[in-house]
């Protein structure tokens, strides 16, 4: 399947915390739209892998995409080495996104700067031609994707675009809460942390109304690229 954008996460969550409104705006445009995670999220203070990994599948419903992959790298140990990116070259050749949406350049937590450096030096990897990959028994052919964009995480990066999301605050935010054992629940009887008060979640939605805002909406997302972006037609940024 071509998916015409790839999200790339460090950890189960992320896509849901960060750009999960983009990803139902997309889909409501008709655009295919998959999701890799590189973690299981296996170092997180609550939960576990497996209970992490069903909350990502109950997210994945919610947000209603076409496809979702874990390539199993090491909660907080993953590095960019070959082995790491001919992994997430893989995923990359299999469905040959044009857009690539990934970690934050920079945050809190190291794996997202460093799944951030990832996804950039396989998107590029992946169009060499004489770098070998299979899958299901067949060679692939390099591909490379056409953007790679960065959404912003936990630390307030300021956007280079914001894209509206208004319309989809309520998917998002129940595709966040389908991670249940990451946020507050007064029930709860694990540990807390630093993602598991109640102000976390109101820090959310006050970041996206603040990026909302700058565009004179509601609710908003941003993000962050290292390329120029050429511009045919004027009226498209209108």
């Amino acid at each position: 399947m071509k998916l015409d954008i790839l999200v790339m996460a460090a950890h189960p969550d992320d896509a849901e915390l960060a750009c999960s409104g983009t990803i139902r705006k997309q889909l409501a445009l008709g655009k295919k739209v998959g999701i890799v995670d590189f973690t299981r999220g296996e170092l997180g203070t609550r939960g576990t892998p497996e209970i992490r990994l069903a909350e990502s599948a109950a997210a994945t419903e919610i947000l209603g995409i076409q496809v979702r992959e874990n390539i199993g790298l090491a909660d907080g140990f993953f590095v960019n080495d070959q082995a790491s990116q001919l992994k997430l070259i893989e995923v990359i050749r299999a469905y040959q996104p044009d857009i690539v949406l990934a970690n934050a350049l920079e945050d809190r937590h190291p794996d997202h700067g460093k799944g951030a450096q990832l996804a950039i030096d396989a998107c590029f990897l992946s169009g060499l031609r004489k770098i070998e990959t299979s899958r299901n028994g067949e060679k692939q052919t390099e591909w490379r994707p056409k953007q790679v964009f960065h959404y912003i995480q936990d630390r307030y990066l300021e956007p280079d675009f914001v894209v509206d999301i208004t319309e989809q605050w309520p998917t998002k935010e129940a595709a966040i809460r389908a991670f249940r054992s990451q946020f507050f629940d007064p029930n709860s009887s694990e540990p807390a942390s630093y993602i598991s008060s109640p102000e976390f979640l109101h820090f959310i939605e006050a970041r996206a109304r603040e990026m909302g805002h700058k565009i004179g909406v509601t609710y908003g997302e941003g993000f962050q690229t290292q390329k120029t972006i050429a511009i045919q037609d004027l009226s498209i940024l209108a």
